[in-house]
């Protein structure tokens, strides 16, 4: 299955009614995901706003600005992670990206690096530049070097709008008003997709504590069903 070209160009108005066809098209059981369904997640998959267990995770094209290179979900071809975050964050983007960088080192050491994505999508493309990706990288553990950690930055706030909260379902909304950072905030749902290599979502893990070692070990398995096809 080379999959989501049916969701290219979905928009806000479609989101929903898309996601229910989806779900639909599985048929209640869907053929092309590995693990079974996920017993934490919070309702029926076509009832989230974000992609889940067997949905397809959306078309998008982003800059890799600290790989000098475009990255096209539709050329996906390894078990990932994928998020929305902004690396001034205070609170819980960073908290939620070390565990990632836990779960990058377990994958590592089972030899999985080449098998796998990590890639965290900034919807502050104002602030998080190629410099402030970096550092954000070095501050929570993550390693650049590696190959398979990849920040994604959209040109303009307007096309991170687009593709993290109308096509991705994470929401987020800037405000002025917040006491923990200067200048501006975000507020914003956090939620990790884990997406296997055909683009169809294993599970949406909600909130920034995860459990890196239930979450590297749903990624291997994905990773070993994939590689015995």
């Amino acid at each position: 299955m080379k999959r989501r070209t049916l969701l290219a160009g979905v928009g806000t108005a479609a989101a929903g009614s898309v996601a229910g066809c989806t779900s639909r098209l599985f048929g209640g059981s869907p053929d092309d995901v590995v693990l079974d369904p996920q017993s934490d997640q919070l309702a029926d998959s076509e009832d989230l706003a974000y992609p889940a267990y067997g949905q397809p995770l959306p078309s998008f094209e982003l800059p890799a600005p600290l790989a000098d290179e475009t990255f096209d979900s539709d050329e996906l071809d390894r078990t990932a992670l994928v998020t929305g975050v902004f690396t001034f964050c205070p609170a819980e983007c960073s908290i939620l990206l070390r565990q990632w960088a836990t779960v990058q080192r377990r994958v590592a050491a089972a030899g999985l690096t080449d098998d796998t994505y990590f890639i965290p999508i900034t919807f502050d493309p104002e602030r998080d530049d190629a410099a402030a990706l970096r550092d954000n990288a070095e501050s929570i553990g993550a390693d650049l070097e590696a190959g398979n950690w990849i920040y994604l930055r959209p040109e303009t706030p307007a096309r991170a709008k687009a593709v993290v909260e109308d096509r991705l379902g994470i929401g987020f909304e800037r405000t002025t008003e917040s006491d923990r950072l200067p200048g501006y905030d975000f507020t914003h749902i956090v939620v990790t997709l884990l997406v296997n290599p055909d683009g169809v979502v294993e599970r949406a893990y909600r909130g920034e504590r995860i459990d890196p070692e239930r979450v590297a070990g749903d990624m291997e398995r994905v990773v070993a069903a994939f590689d015995d096809e």
